[in-house]
């Protein structure tokens, strides 16, 4: 009996009650020292709503860029490569050649991108790209023989100007069952 009380009095016991504290304590810590990854996405500016019917545009004012289920790119309902699709952007926006079939000035031009619900996505995404890399490329191209510098490092204001010059026009038309 005696034995008993004194193998009690001995027994090693360990407090829990700070061990919540320490626990909450470690996942604040966690949570404020952990960065959280944010899928950035593409930056497309949306027009604002206007219940009026879409105006409609002359056939030559309009690039036609079509992703087929096949994921083929059709321009103009010529099958190209996706390489080719910034010079073929680029030529149609800017018309050096002055062709007929083509707008008189790159703020006339519109490219209309349609794909169907097949169309991969990393597909559609390297159109896009090239889309953007086009304009981007003849912004910059304008930015040098407005101004004599490369468009990213443009002021704000003088960024506008060279956009008002040529501006970014992609309309992108709902996914639809295309068959070719």
């Amino acid at each position: 009996m005696i034995l008993n009380k004194i193998r009690r009095r001995f027994e090693n016991a360990v407090n829990a009650g700070s061990m919540a504290d320490i626990a909450f304590l470690l996942l604040i810590f966690f949570l404020v020292t952990t960065t959280i990854v944010v899928d950035k996405g593409i930056k497309v500016k949306l027009p604002v709503y206007n219940p009026e019917p879409v105006p409609q545009f002359p056939a030559k004012h309009v690039l036609s860029v079509k992703v087929n289920l096949n994921n083929q790119l059709l321009v103009e309902g010529q099958a190209i490569q996706i390489d080719q699709l910034k010079t073929i952007t680029k030529s149609f926006i800017m018309n050096p050649s002055d062709k007929v079939a083509f707008p008189n000035k790159p703020t006339q031009a519109v490219i209309s991108l349609q794909n169907d619900r097949a169309t991969s996505y990393k597909t559609y995404i390297a159109v896009y790209n090239e889309l953007k890399a086009a304009y981007n490329e003849l912004w910059d191209e304008q930015a040098l023989k407005q101004f004599g510098k490369v468009y990213e490092v443009l002021p704000k204001a003088e960024k506008k100007l060279v956009r008002a010059t040529i501006p970014l026009v992609i309309s992108e038309a709902e996914p639809t069952d295309l068959k070719q």
